[in-house]
């Protein structure tokens, strides 16, 4: 990266409102260098309010305030389609020591029932007035639906495809949000991460860090170092995906990621993975043999890291 470790800010109102011919394909260049050089990138001018973001990261704060035995009810683990809570130490990586030490909750598109192999179903909300948590939750990730979208758009430009090919594969695509809470430094042990190094498996991520509180770390392949992202009011951070990365014949990177929080009080986050139609296979190229829909792909990872049951993975 940068000799300051800052992964690239990018401007989208350039694209979204361009001022001249020549923005959108400035933008849609830097993106697409970003993506093949570190498959990171920051952004600004995303659409989503301020105070959207505010409102969004007081809800989490409300719901992780929760005593343990009201989370643990809606534990995301009795939920056929995943959503709910997940608990700190329920992820353990292949090769860390210890578990995550992060907590947990998550959503996706609402929807009224439940349909295999539980990617599409209704969300498990918590008992909190709606003003509280569920109205800034939903419009902050109807904004993040639209902003990964867009991304979505730009990338296949940088590729060289028309943004009419979102069509083929994103008609009702799976688009999860992950909200995370991350404990103070003094309640982690040595060697024990908020999240372990990892790719993510899908799509694009769109990532809100709390202002102001430090904690993701990217790997740097060509200077072979963990990197700092810093976290900036109003700047989301966006990654590629195993899926973009297999799509793309490795023109984007999907990059390792580690989270942790060296401050004694707690961080919040929040992930929304924007991924693509269950039955879609690799649209960037039809003649790829590997004929993996984004159900198969995501069911494989998903079934290892959250235990899925076995006609899950034949619904897929």
């Amino acid at each position: 990266m940068a000799d300051e470790n800052v992964l690239p800010v990018i401007d989208l109102d350039a694209y979204i409102n361009p001022k001249f011919p020549e923005d959108k394909e400035q933008v849609i260049v830097q993106i697409r260098d970003a993506c093949a050089r570190y498959g990171f990138f920051q952004v600004k001018g995303h659409g989503i309010p301020l105070s959207t973001q505010q409102h969004f990261i007081q809800g989490l704060a409300k719901f992780f305030s929760l005593p343990k035995e009201e989370k643990l009810k809606l534990s995301f683990l009795k939920d056929p389609c995943r959503r709910g809570y997940e608990a700190s130490g329920d992820t353990l990586r292949h090769g860390d020591a210890f578990p995550d030490t992060k907590e947990a909750f998550y959503i996706g598109r609402e929807e009224s029932s439940f349909e295999p192999p539980g990617f599409h179903g209704p969300n498990n909300w918590p008992d909190l007035p709606a003003a509280d948590f569920r109205d800034p939750v939903s419009e902050y990730y109807e904004g993040t639906d639209k902003l990964g979208r867009l991304i979505w758009e730009i990338l296949l430009q940088g590729l060289g495809h028309p943004p009419s090919l979102l069509d083929r594969f994103a008609a009702r695509p799976v688009v999860q949000m992950k909200m995370i809470r991350y404990p103070p430094a003094s309640a982690t042990k040595p060697g024990q991460f908020g999240v372990g190094a990892h790719t993510d498996f899908g799509g694009v991520t769109v990532l809100l860090q709390q202002p102001g509180k430090e904690g993701l770390e990217v790997w740097d392949e060509g200077k072979e170092a963990w990197a700092p992202v810093p976290s900036i009011e109003d700047v989301m951070v966006i990654n590629c995906g195993d899926m973009i990365q297999k799509w793309s014949g490795g023109a984007y990177k999907s990059a390792r990621h580690r989270v942790i929080n060296k401050a004694d009080e707690e961080r919040l986050s929040s992930a929304t993975f924007w991924h693509g139609d269950v039955g879609a296979t690799n649209p960037l190229n039809p003649d790829d043999p590997a004929k993996d829909t984004v159900g198969q792909l995501l069911v494989r990872r998903f079934g290892n890291q959250f235990s899925l049951p076995k006609e899950v993975f034949a619904a897929a």
